[in-house]
């Protein structure tokens, strides 16, 4: 059975190729299948952790997070990516939905986390540069176990609740990234991993600018390793060191999420960016707004894309070669489904809507999750009862899909906000305020209301030097949008609340106008 650990021990590139470079470390594939091999051993023998069991690992980033995950997969078990930001109430939290055999971490991070001694009553012990403690003694659980497909529990952004923990499958995993490889190598080059057609130059490095805490950062990771490219780490991402990266190993196209592509905008220090010639979108909507402006100040051209994690991460992007053909035609669109996806937009009865009108997005996709984790039979038949009888995954997200099979995103069933019966997206509204040049950011929430359920209230950051008129932005709405959609509150906050993929967290905005009210 195909597995991901097989692309590093399986992977053409020879033993002292380098595919790891993170600061002025580098390590080559020998080196980090020399340390993959120990710690499975160590997880085997010294653990006593069982094929399809979970172990949870908690590293920052750099070359022994990568190699902690192909340890943890080298074992048979189930890798679990826990954040070393989180608070030691959310790593309980964490654990306990999933429920690892062991966890692994570092000395100095094990010493700060509470929470690890509180819920893994087995004696910690050293190996390597790590510190693995085992679920063993009077743990407050059994290690969790599954099917040897399960590759990883990745967790939902938690961007209207708590995050939700997703079990991803190695074999789906594959094929959805098979997928983005073939849309992004172009029909030349056959959809698999290898393609096919003239021989292309050696890959260069893929450079990761998020946390391998996160999904995101991890799949970048796997992408590389599928395409045979070495992996750039960064410690966390910052602008200049950014911009550094990129002129040292001459990257051509990578990926960024929308928060830092807006730093670096904002950043008069960075002036150039070349040899980049292509970025990405990940992990959080993108704006039209957002998407002008970087490519405006760069010159670089930006490809959208849009996935969710129960379905195995992005399944619908752009290519260069669309970038070339509909260029500013189609700015705003998410892109067109990768290979083996489909999508279509469906009204509240099931039935396929126009190109040109809106409905609930369906798909079908290889990647789709297994399930969650931590045997929440409610959250499980949640997620289930999203699923059709023919096999459509309901996604949640409202959109369209026109002619040209581009996808557009209008916003969430969930974060539709419903004034006494009459529907409003709340980024749309939140566009429109974009448009005043007071306004740097802003976001638009439902707050309950006695009288009509729920009513639209804003929340913008003032762009630097800028003093922000509430009546002003009143005439802007009213301008360009219906008038029930008109927030009934402007509020002006320091920053949006988000989380670490920079997606803002609208339950902290509700109650921050509860507060008020």
């Amino acid at each position: 059975m195909a597995s991901l650990v097989d692309l590093l021990f399986e992977a053409e590139c020879t033993p002292d190729t380098v595919v790891v470079f993170f600061d002025d470390v580098e390590r080559t594939r020998a080196e980090l299948e020399a340390q993959a091999d120990a710690l499975a051993a160590h997880l085997r023998d010294g653990c006593g952790v069982m094929a399809g069991q979970p172990v949870g690992v908690m590293l920052p980033n750099g070359p022994d997070v990568v190699a902690a995950l192909f340890g943890v997969w080298r074992a048979g078990a189930v890798y679990v990516p826990v954040n070393p930001r989180l608070a030691d109430r959310e790593v309980e939290h964490v654990l306990a939905d999933v429920r690892p055999a062991a966890v692994v971490t570092t000395p100095a991070l094990e010493a700060r986390a509470g929470a690890l001694p509180a819920v893994l009553a087995g004696e910690g012990a050293d190996a390597g540069s790590w510190r693995v403690r085992p679920a063993t003694g009077p743990s407050p659980w059994e290690p969790a176990a599954y099917e040897p497909d399960i590759a990883a529990v990745s967790f939902t952004s938690g961007t209207t609740g708590r995050p939700k923990p997703v079990l991803t499958r190695h074999s789906g995993f594959l094929k959805l990234m098979d997928g983005v490889i073939g849309t992004l190598r172009g029909p030349s080059a056959g959809g698999g991993a290898e393609g096919a057609g003239a021989p292309r130059r050696a890959p260069m490095p893929n450079l990761v600018p998020v946390s391998l805490s996160l999904w995101a950062g991890i799949y970048q990771v796997l992408f590389a390793f599928r395409v045979g490219a070495p992996v750039v780490l960064m410690s966390r991402f910052d602008t200049a060191r950014f911009a550094e990266l990129v002129r040292r190993f001459q990257i051509r196209s990578t990926v960024l999420p929308p928060a830092a592509m807006t730093m670096l905008a904002d950043d008069e220090t960075v002036t150039d960016l070349a040899p980049l010639r292509y970025v990405r979108s990940i992990s959080a909507p993108l704006s039209p707004l957002q998407a002008r402006r970087f490519k405006d100040r760069f010159g670089i051209a930006v490809l959208n894309g849009w996935g969710q994690t129960e379905i195995g991460g992005e399944i619908v992007g752009w290519s260069a070669a669309d970038s070339r053909e509909f260029g500013e035609t189609k700015l705003g669109a998410v892109g067109r489904p990768h290979a083996g996806v489909s999508v279509r937009a469906v009204d509240e009865n099931g039935n396929d809507v126009g190109p040109d009108d809106a409905g609930e997005l369906w798909v079908r996709t290889p990647a789709l999750s297994a399930g969650l984790a931590g045997g929440d039979d409610a959250a499980a038949n949640a997620l289930s009862d999203r699923m059709s009888p023919d096999g459509w995954f309901r996604t949640g997200d409202v959109g369209r899909v026109d002619a040209d099979g581009f996808v557009w995103i209008e916003g969430r069933v969930s974060d539709m906000i419903n004034r006494g019966g009459l529907k409003i997206f709340p980024a749309e509204v939140a566009e429109v305020l974009q448009l005043s040049p007071a306004v740097a950011e802003a976001a638009v929430v439902g707050v309950p209301d006695a009288r009509l359920g729920e009513v639209p209230w804003a929340f913008v950051v003032a762009a630097p030097g800028a003093t922000v008129d509430a009546a002003a932005l009143e005439a802007l709405c009213r301008e360009h949008l219906a008038p029930y959609k008109v927030p009934v509150a402007f509020r002006v906050v320091g920053a949006l609340p988000r989380n670490e993929i920079g997606k803002i967290r609208a339950p902290d905005l509700v109650a921050l106008a509860e507060q008020q009210t």
